[in-house]
């Protein structure tokens, strides 16, 4: 089993330095993909309740054989249930259809800035984290504007940002930003989904010189970045070599080269993207 490297949060939790996404997973897939990432060794479990398996999600944390408190499970507040009260009440969901006690990292989905109900909810997630039903609150695809008005507003800041990352859009801007405060960033779509990243002759000739795949080497990037990339996959060997990323290395200039491409996101913008 490959143990995980950690950082540690600005509100004093753990963070797993690697893990398991789960989008596009049905409940029947990622009960199976989640026990099977536990006994590998993941500790870092993504879902929303967007995704529709949070019910799986939970089967599979329950049956992976992992001490619960040794695993950190994820999940996201949709963009119909922005509102303080509608927050508390979503939450409540999300939970008993996980089967926990509490979430260890409870994200907002998107801003929704036209629907400008994002600080309400950020409101009743600081009421989740003071009960002890949330370790750690965050956001998600959030901007440096969203934040500081977070943080303007109620005086404390996110502990994560989970955002779109990869090396065809490295967001060097906002990671700095997020490592000033002391956020950390999370990538969601690590290795560019849908693209041809993975053939790139850079990452594929740096993969041969380190006896890696190309996914690893962009996964390592994320992690050299202190960004905590979460690949999904449901194959037990795909989920240990995404794992696998911290017997190797990549130097200055094969980290320039796998991130040498015209910026270009795949998913929504924050400020118009809208999500519910």
């Amino acid at each position: 089993m490959i143990s995980i490297p950690t950082h540690r949060l600005n509100d004093g939790t753990r963070l797993p330095a690697v893990g398991l996404g789960t989008y596009p997973m049905d409940d029947a897939e990622a009960e199976r993909a989640v026990a099977r990432a536990l006994e590998s060794g993941y500790r870092l479990v993504d879902t929303a309740t967007n995704y529709g398996n949070e019910v799986g999600v939970g089967k599979g944390v329950a049956a992976g054989g992992i001490a619960r408190d040794e695993i950190v499970v994820t999940t996201k507040l949709p963009g119909r249930h922005h509102g303080y009260e509608e927050t508390l009440a979503a939450f409540e969901e999300s939970r008993r259809r996980l089967g926990l006690e509490y979430v260890d990292l409870y994200l907002i989905h998107w801003p929704l800035p036209r629907v400008d109900k994002y600080v309400a909810s950020w409101q009743a997630m600081i009421k989740l984290r003071e009960e002890g039903l949330v370790r750690s609150i965050g956001v998600s695809n959030f901007t440096r504007d969203h934040i500081e008005r977070l943080e303007r507003e109620t005086g404390v800041l996110p502990s994560v940002n989970q955002i779109e990352l990869h090396p065809y859009f490295p967001q060097a801007e906002l990671r700095a930003y997020h490592e000033g405060r002391g956020i950390r960033t999370e990538s969601w779509s690590p290795l560019g989904r849908g693209s041809k990243l993975l053939e790139d002759p850079a990452v594929t000739d740096i993969a041969k010189a380190h006896g890696v795949t190309p996914g690893q080497v962009v996964l390592r990037w994320h992690t050299q970045l202190g960004a905590v990339p979460i690949p999904k996959s449901g194959d037990p060997e795909r989920q240990r070599q995404n794992l696998d990323l911290f017997g190797f290395e990549l130097d200055a200039d094969q980290l320039a080269a796998v991130a040498d491409h015209e910026p270009r996101r795949i998913g929504g913008d924050p400020e118009v993207h809208e999500e519910f």
